[in-house]
């Protein structure tokens, strides 16, 4: 079986308006390019990978939107009608910093849709393990609040769409992205079927969520991890925590499926983070969840395309990612990759932050 590749052009037209980084246009703020979440970086990660030959590897394809009986097991229907109504009548802001255009309902529900049908391709052993290129992202949008470019949790509702089947009931979600992924670990902060772990960079978004002592609530207390990590942790401490902590995590659930939120932001090339990872980080995150796909779960592993905002690397990290996901020998290197590799930190800073991520360790297990 191949690797599932779920993309959509529909999902590079959402657009957020006249904005300079994430500040928006007007009085002292000059007009720029846009939001960082532009479709730049999908587009030339898509392009990339037609060019070394790699996207012919992978079984393509898109999906139908998400239902709203999808989006209602994750989202109220007064939050959904509110979307819909702004989105009808030209777009606009329910939350945020997650500002959208016309038609941003439908394209927000075909982004969600991408991730359910990767999760859903892989519970039902058409593919070995799948990829979705979903956009906007949805990481941190809470079940009743738009929030940081996201406008429906893709993530759970995915999720909630395979149990709704009956593919599955205890899956976990391991989340990468440079920033707290608050939206997942609210939608599921009460479930024990579902664990939720969150790699980031501490205090980036939201700066008031993402502490370690968030663990769950009620029947959900311990199945919610958060791995805060300083300012510029770097490779080799990326991959610490990933071994110390997220994979005895997981072995000690033991999932049905692993799905990942997959945001490159934590690059060192990122304009919203500051951790130095480069397209190896990734690379090796990649086959460390990979491997324990294979371990605990039948390899049935997804990843959803959260955020990364640098046009020029994400490409090279994303096709890393995916060159591991599929075991494919095509190859895309990093023009960058012996700088970043240069500006790693030095062995102090390693043990400090080792240190750190001992601690963590500790109190989760």
């Amino acid at each position: 079986m191949t690797t599932a590749f779920f993309h959509d052009e529909r999902c590079l037209w959402h657009h957020g308006g006249q904005y300079a980084l994430t500040m928006k246009a007007g009085g002292l703020v000059q007009p720029g390019a846009g939001l960082p979440e532009s479709p730049e970086t999908k587009r030339r990660l898509v392009n990339l990978l037609a060019v070394t030959g790699l996207l012919s590897e992978m079984q393509v394809q898109s999906a139908p939107e998400a239902s709203r009986e999808d989006l209602l097991r994750v989202h109220p229907a007064s939050y959904l009608d509110a979307f819909k109504a702004l989105s009808d009548t030209g777009g606009g802001e329910i939350g945020l910093r997650a500002p959208f255009g016309a038609g941003g309902y439908e394209i927000a529900a075909l982004s969600a849709g991408l991730a359910k049908g990767a999760l859903m391709t892989v519970l039902e052993g058409r593919a070995k393990n799948a990829y979705a290129l979903s956009r906007p992202p949805g990481h941190h949008c809470l079940p009743d609040f738009a929030n940081g470019f996201c406008l429906l949790n893709n993530i759970g509702i995915a999720i909630r769409a395979a149990q709704a089947a009956g593919l599955a009931r205890r899956i976990a979600v391991i989340d990468w992205d440079v920033h707290h992924g608050n939206g997942t670990e609210a939608v599921f902060w009460r479930d024990p079927e579902v664990l939720t772990i969150s790699l980031h960079q501490e205090r980036n978004y939201p700066l008031d969520t993402g502490g370690a002592e968030a663990r769950g609530e009620g029947k959900g207390l311990g199945f919610n991890a958060n791995i805060p990590l300083p300012p510029g942790t770097g490779h080799v401490n990326y991959l610490e925590a990933m071994e110390r902590i997220v994979l005895p995590l997981l072995a000690r659930f033991r999932p049905e499926a692993i799905v990942v939120a997959c945001g490159y932001d934590a690059s060192a090339l990122d304009p919203l983070g500051r951790m130095l990872a480069t397209a190896e980080t990734f690379r090796s995150l990649t086959r460390m969840a990979k491997d324990a796909a294979e371990d605990l779960c039948g390899g049935r592993l997804v990843l959803v395309h959260e955020g990364g905002y640098s046009e020029a690397h994400v490409p090279f990290c994303g096709h890393a990612v995916l060159e591991e996901l599929t075991g494919s020998a095509t190859r895309a290197p990093d023009p960058l990759a012996d700088t970043l590799a240069t500006r790693q930190p030095g062995l102090e800073w390693q043990t400090h932050v080792s240190a750190h991520i001992g601690r963590l360790a500790d109190y989760y297990l």
